[in-house]
């Protein structure tokens, strides 16, 4: 397996995946949306998108997309792990281990003070994996969310 960096011409390799991925979460498809959306992140810079290919040919295996952010206690960048995902047929191949040591490497690179995943409580597998590459339970912070909708 070969893991590099999505660029702007990966996108009709890419989108099929993030839609999978999105509808995994109980998302609708919405493949010109999703599309558009990650052509939006790739050429504004605002997200780093790592691919799993198969060996041998151009096959997607997985993908993974970190946003930056920064940390102002330790004045350094932060980046967040928001999306992962392995297809159905690659999964048991590392290939989510391989994805995120590969963003660990770049968050290393980039002088990053941690990375941050989340994760739905009940998805064990992907609990076990973050924390077979060294992620920790955050337990100094609770995190809330605020869902933010068109009513006043």
């Amino acid at each position: 397996m070969r893991i590099i960096q999505a660029t702007l011409e990966h996108l009709d390799l890419l989108t099929p995946l993030f839609v999978k991925y999105r509808e995994f979460y109980g998302s609708l498809a919405y493949p010109d949306s999703s599309r558009a959306f990650l052509e939006k992140r790739l050429r504004r810079k605002e997200s780093v998108i790592y691919l799993a290919l198969a060996d041998g040919n151009d096959k997607l295996m997985g993908f993974c997309q970190l946003y930056p952010s920064f940390s102002s206690l330790s004045l350094k960048r932060v980046w967040i792990l928001n999306d992962i995902y392995v297809a159905e047929d690659a999964r048991r191949q590392l290939v989510a281990d391989n994805l995120m040591r590969t963003a660990k490497k770049m968050a290393k690179e980039t002088n990053a003070v941690r990375m941050r995943v989340s994760t739905s409580s009940d998805n064990e597998i992907a609990q076990k994996t973050y924390e077979s590459i060294g992620f920790k339970e955050d337990t100094e912070f609770k995190n809330y969310v605020l869902p933010i909708s068109d009513e006043l």
